[in-house]
């Protein structure tokens, strides 16, 4: 992880996000009991989780702004813990051990977004909820060519953000059946604002 990544993303990530707090609440509304989070990032889920979640499980390999997660975390009204990802991908969780998994604006970034799915598939119990809420490809087709277009850029300066993946499809490729699917545009640039907001169940 280079300077950028590690010391400057961060920042903008956190405050780029502060942003789509209007969106978090509704994504995680179906969370319940021991719940995994992929993506945690700066912890700004935390707020937003209902009252029938019991214990949180946040994976994510980027370590930053220490002090303000820390206090995040602090202030949850359930335990929080913190685990890292293994360098090949794998959940360090025994098969089915989770009432529900949580992403929000996080698959656009994974490197082989099918196998961390199947791998959030494995920890999940039967028929438990993926929640979520990612930006991803435009069905307008003018849309999805700049997405693709800009896709190289957005790369770069989005430390591996992808503009253009249809989440939809990566989510029934892993093996996961969409209960719920609502496809809406945030505020902002519209080749970042094509939002997935779902429930799927494995």
């Amino acid at each position: 992880m280079g300077l950028y990544e590690r010391y400057v993303f961060p920042h903008i990530l956190d405050l780029a996000m502060r942003r789509m707090e209007p969106l978090r609440a509704e994504a995680l509304a179906p969370a319940a009991g021991d719940v995994l989070e992929i993506g945690f990032g700066t912890g700004l889920n935390l707020a937003h989780y209902p009252d029938r979640v019991r214990r949180l499980c946040a994976i994510d390999p980027m370590r930053a702004l220490e002090r303000r997660v820390a206090e995040r975390i602090a202030a949850a009204p359930f335990p929080v813990e913190r685990h890292a990802l293994r360098a090949d991908g794998a959940l360090p969780f025994e098969n089915a051990r989770f009432d529900c998994a949580a992403m929000t604006w996080t698959l656009c970034t994974i490197p082989d977004p099918i196998a961390a799915l199947r791998e959030i598939r494995r920890v999940l119990r039967p028929g438990a909820p993926l929640v979520f809420i990612e930006h991803g490809r435009s069905d307008d087709a003018r849309v999805a060519r700049f997405q693709d277009l800009w896709n190289p850029i957005q790369k770069v300066i989005g430390a591996g953000c992808n503009a253009n993946r249809r989440i939809d499809a990566l989510v029934r490729e892993a093996g996961f059946e969409l209960e719920k699917l609502d496809r809406f545009q945030a505020d902002g640039p519209r080749i970042l604002a094509e939002m997935y907001r779902g429930v799927a169940r494995g």
